[in-house]
């Protein structure tokens, strides 16, 4: 069943900001938000995705296929870069598969300290 850009699991091209520098850029993010927030739902939570060939930070997870995701180059969902961006300016390129998205809302859930109630990921 085909996904539209707002819904939780689907990577995205969205304008990211830097936080090293001054400096917005286009690139991939993984959309994390169940429901868009924001009036009329027009804002997506979504984690940065950078390339698999820069040096790991904790809590990053490696996308194992990275062409079926929708990705050009082998990469990774970096879990500690989060940001809120428009949803009309996002584009969708493909989704991650069950298991990665398991990964992801178990290390959000910790990091977010959220009760024992939201152990379980949201469906995809």
């Amino acid at each position: 069943m085909p996904t539209t850009a707002r819904e939780a699991g689907t990577i995205v091209w969205v304008p990211y900001p830097h936080v090293e520098r001054q400096r917005i850029t286009r690139r991939p993010a993984l959309v994390v938000s169940r429901a868009p927030p924001g009036p009329d739902g027009l804002l997506i939570w979504t984690l940065m995705i950078t390339s698999a060939a820069r040096p790991r930070w904790p809590g990053d997870i490696l996308i194992p296929d990275h062409a079926t995701a929708g990705l050009p180059v082998p990469s990774m969902i970096r879990t500690a870069k989060i940001t809120t961006v428009a949803a009309a300016s996002a584009e969708r390129a493909g989704r991650v598969d069950h298991a990665e998205w398991q990964e992801v809302w178990a290390l959000l859930r910790q990091t977010l300290d959220l009760p024992e109630q939201a152990k379980g990921a949201p469906p995809l």
